[in-house]
Formats: structure tokens, sequence, C-alpha cells
């Protein structure tokens, strides 16, 4: 950070892009506890209090974390956790900008699920089956509630077979936004569960074909379908 960057900043964002240079240059590394106080303010050139400030900052970016009685620690710094408070700016945006969620999820979505299928184990095929056999089994129920928990349960699942950790935590982080949507789709349209049901069925043959060009193409028809219909 030059000297003409460090004026234009206050000094609790003098900390936090103190404390994120000190990570960037290996001088904090993750799981690592901070210098103290005394040490740490005048090396960034700031107050006591503005170093606090700043730290608290961090903590809400899930950069760093209190441990009781032990002191001040950098986090894993693992992408779940540093983009999970994008669900809340998700969650912030108005029922005018659904579309646009919905649509960024699709991307996300097929990018992964293309990923998935060069790289989903056999135990993850089996498991992603167990979750539709749930599904379905809640759908002659009605009972939307479960329906909609396995229906996350099978996206996550693919997401996390991407083996992209980073393109997995967006994912998790956009459709928190989404699922209001979907239950208001599965209880206005008694067909809506059925027809997801069968679009679950062809993404997971795709992926156990090892196809990602299928697997794309059937997930992008699975999320269109839910798109026109909320």
């Amino acid at each position: 950070m030059t000297l003409e960057q460090s004026e234009t900043l206050s000094q609790s964002e003098v900390v936090v892009q103190g404390i994120k240079q000190m990570i960037l240059d290996g001088d904090l590394a993750a799981g690592q506890k901070l210098p103290t106080e005394k040490d740490l303010a005048p090396r960034l050139g700031v107050s006591r209090g503005s170093l606090r400030e700043g730290v608290r900052a961090l903590c809400s970016m899930g950069v760093l974390e209190t441990r009781h009685g032990a002191g001040m620690y950098v986090t894993s710094l693992d992408p779940s956790l540093l983009l999970a408070p994008m669900g809340f700016v998700v969650d912030l945006q108005h029922e005018s900008r659904a579309a646009d969620i919905h649509a960024v999820r699709r991307t996300l979505e097929i990018e992964a699920v293309g990923r998935a299928a060069l790289r989903i184990t056999d135990a993850e095929i089996e498991q992603a089956d167990s979750i539709l056999a749930e599904a379905e089994e809640a759908i002659g129920r009605t009972d939307h509630e479960t329906v909609i928990a396995c229906d996350e349960r099978f996206h996550r699942l693919i997401a996390n077979a991407s083996g992209n950790p980073v393109l997995a935590a967006l994912i998790e982080a956009i459709s928190s936004r989404t699922i209001t949507d979907r239950m208001r789709r599965a209880t206005s349209d008694e067909h809506a569960d059925l027809r997801s049901a069968g679009e679950h069925r062809a993404v997971l043959a795709a992926l156990a074909s090892g196809d990602p060009d299928v697997a794309r193409i059937r997930m992008a028809g699975h999320l269109l379908d839910v798109e026109h219909s909320v």
C-alpha cells in the first residue's frame, strides 16, 4: 500500500488493508495468532482504537476470529467462510432482481455440473441417488419442505463434486436467495415437484455417464424451468 493510498483511507481501513497485505506477504498464515495490539498498532501506523475497529471488520469478513482466552487468530481462510457474507448481500436484493440472481445461479451451476461429470465418484453418485429417492418419497406426501431440503442437498453435492471450492462457495451463497422462490413455485404449481424430480434424475444420469456436455444441458434445462416458473 502506497503512502498516497493510505492517505485516502480511514484508519480502520488502513488496518484492514495492512493485515490483508501481511497475509498476502506470508507474514500471517491461516490459523496463526495476530501480534499483540502493542506491537501491531505501531507497525500499521494506527491507534489501538482504530486497530480494534479494523479487526472487528475483518472478523465480520471471516478473515479473523476471536478464540476465547487465547486472543485473535487468522481463520482457515476457506472460500466457504470468506464468501459466506455474499449470501447476506444476495438476501437483501429486492424481488425485482430475482431473475438476475437466478441467471447467475444458472451460470455457476452449469459450470459446476460440467466439472462434476468428470470428477464425481461412485460414492457421490450413490449419495445423490439416495437424496433423490428421499425427495421422491416426500413428493408422495406433498411434503414441500423436505423436497426443497433434498433439492438443496442434491445441488450442493454437485457443486462440491466440481472440485472447485470457490465455485461451490459462490453457489451456496447465491442459492440462499432462491429458496423462497423455489418454495413458492412448489406450492403454486402442483406439477413443479414432479418436473424437478424428473429433471434431477436426468442430471444424475448424465453425471453417472461422465458426459459433461449432456450434464450441462440437463442442468441448464432444469434451472431454466425453475426460472420461468417463479
